[in-house]
């Protein structure tokens, strides 16, 4: 080397760096001068305002104001919703063994986990919360509620209910425990007589992987695995790590699962399968739903852009992007957007766009929609989730039926039905009863089996009588809501079956917990049913993968 191209060579290098140091410097300087600004704005407010503020619950508003400004991932973590941070990395958590849930604005037990003191006390599901300890509870602290819930295991937690047909409140003492969630929440052979192997994934914590490998293995011993159904619907998703272990059961060794850009767009980060898949060449069907989001996408993107099994079911929810949980203090974190996640086809399915964000400083002009192709030369496409290979629907043919199931109607008639009457298992019910039990019962409640016109008609009516516009008006939608009533009523008789399906599986639940449930709901689903067809025909199968003998 010359020693001019030498003392070019080092002079360009000198430039380079002191352009680096110089933006980072810059970078550090505005964050500074910002942080003395917001500190000065927040100081003179706090002290000199007209009305006196709450320091912690001004600071808490301008951090989520600064987050509004990102996209809806990235989240401050307070101590309240920290013990759920540690149960998604741990998978465990110390509690009593119930999901609760806001319904009709009240605290409501939603789930109970079979085994733990919460179910082995007695609490049902339907129950009302009121109190937990000393503290009354409520819609307006329910987003306190965990930290109220959870502790250290051993410890005890006195719980008021309120049971629907029950006079006066009741009090359990519960103990909690240490809560080990199981990410696999049901897997058989369905149906039994068959060789096709049901696995039902509903998180993906550290263990998911390794549960499902264990599953299948457990049963391969029992008889041949020919075909699989991995059933990722109302999946949340969960950790990265979980989902890139899933996937690596069922791809084949030095496969491709899934990439990962940061801030730099030139550092990727490429996760391939490590395992031989002990799921062997069995078929493969993934059912997703709109409820499957993240490393549900992960596993789906993965499977389908290898060719290695049929998507089925309705478009996944379209959440690409990456967090990582960054610990502020001891009882605090951030969990923070730090990249963007690629299937192996090179696809962002990111559905949310944060491209038109005045904060950011470079244009980053994301395109919605672009194709990309499988193994197998077929199509798929970035920017709206995971498309299904082949799309069926599971929702009652009834607009009536999906609003009374959005509205809780028919958990809440099963609460009502499991306290009131003696019940060992459905088959000893008279379906015809529990029917017209579920109509007549709502005809004298507070939730109206209303169609969404009667509300906007029941509204006009108000606005005619305030406005006192002709009677003959008033008169014409009475007679309009009445013939609306009737039909109501010959759509429910129509779709008997439905709401009887939908009144089943609530009552399994109550019977024989949440296992109860899911075995029901696999007697009424239509995605599954469609899956076990396809499966049954290797042509079909092949068909859609687009593969030749």
């Amino acid at each position: 080397m010359s020693k001019k191209l030498f003392i070019y060579i080092f002079i360009l290098i000198a430039f380079t760096q002191s352009q680096f140091a110089q933006k980072q410097n810059d970078i550090y300087y505005e964050i500074a001068k910002s942080i003395d600004l917001f500190g000065r704005v927040y100081k003179e407010i706090t002290l000199r305002y007209l009305e006196e503020i709450d320091p912690r619950e001004f600071m808490l508003a301008g951090i989520e104001g600064m987050l509004n400004t990102l996209d809806p991932y990235t989240t401050y973590i307070d101590e309240a919703n920290q013990k759920d941070i540690d149960l998604i990395t741990t998978g465990k958590y110390g509690g009593i063994g119930a999901t609760i849930g806001l319904r009709n604005d009240k605290i409501t037990v939603v789930d109970l986990i079979e085994g733990y003191s919460a179910q082995r006390q007695g609490l049902r599901i339907g129950d009302v919360i009121v109190k937990i300890d000393s503290i009354v509870v409520g819609k307006n602290n329910y987003d306190q509620l965990s930290l109220y819930m959870k502790g250290d295991p051993g410890t005890l937690v006195a719980v008021t209910i309120q049971r629907e047909a029950v006079e006066g409140d009741l009090i359990f003492n519960l103990i909690r425990e240490e809560i080990q969630i199981k990410n696999l929440s049901f897997y058989g052979f369905v149906p039994e007589e068959s060789n096709n192997v049901y696995l039902k994934l509903s998180g993906f914590s550290r263990t998911a992987g390794e549960e499902i490998k264990d599953a299948i293995l457990e049963l391969s011993k029992k008889k041949k695995v020919e075909s699989i159904i991995l059933d990722l619907r109302g999946n949340p998703g969960g950790l990265l790590d979980a989902a890139i272990s899933v996937a690596d059961k069922f791809l084949k060794k030095d496969q491709l699962i899934v990439s990962v850009v940061g801030r730099d767009t030139n550092s990727i980060q490429e996760y391939y399968s490590v395992e031989q898949p002990v799921a062997g060449d069995a078929d493969l069907i993934v059912m997703i739903d709109e409820g499957s989001a993240s490393a549900s996408e992960i596993v789906a993107g993965a499977i389908q852009d290898h060719d290695r099994g049929v998507i089925l079911g309705a478009n996944s929810f379209g959440k690409g992007l990456v967090q990582n949980v960054v610990p502020l203090s001891a009882s605090t974190s951030l969990k923070l957007t730090t990249g963007k996640y690629l299937t192996p086809s090179g696809r962002s399915i990111q559905k949310f766009d944060i491209s038109d964000k005045k904060i950011f400083l470079k244009n980053l002009n994301q395109s919605s929609i672009e194709e990309y192709r499988t193994d197998g030369n077929r199509s798929v496409y970035s920017g709206g989730g995971i498309e299904p290979d082949t799309i069926i629907t599971n929702n009652s043919g009834s607009e009536l039926v999906r609003n009374l199931l959005a509205q809780g109607c028919f958990f809440k008639f099963a609460t009502n039905y499991f306290n009131t009457n003696e019940i060992i298992s459905w088959d000893e019910i008279n379906h015809e009863e529990v029917f017209d039990s579920f109509k007549e019962y709502f005809s004298s409640s507070d939730v109206k089996l209303h169609y969404k016109v009667e509300r906007i008609i029941d509204q006009l009516k108000t606005l005619i009588q305030d406005e006192n516009i002709n009677g003959e008006v008033l008169d014409k939608l009475n007679e309009i809501d009445r013939r609306l009533s009737e039909i109501r009523n010959e759509e429910l008789d129509n779709y008997r079956d439905d709401v009887l399906a939908e009144i089943h599986q609530e009552i399994s639940a109550r019977i024989e917990g949440r296992l109860g449930r899911i075995k029901t709901a696999l007697k009424y689903d239509n995605q599954l049913s469609s899956a076990i067809e396809i499966l049954k025909s290797s042509e079909k199968y092949k068909q859609i993968l687009a593969l030749a003998d």
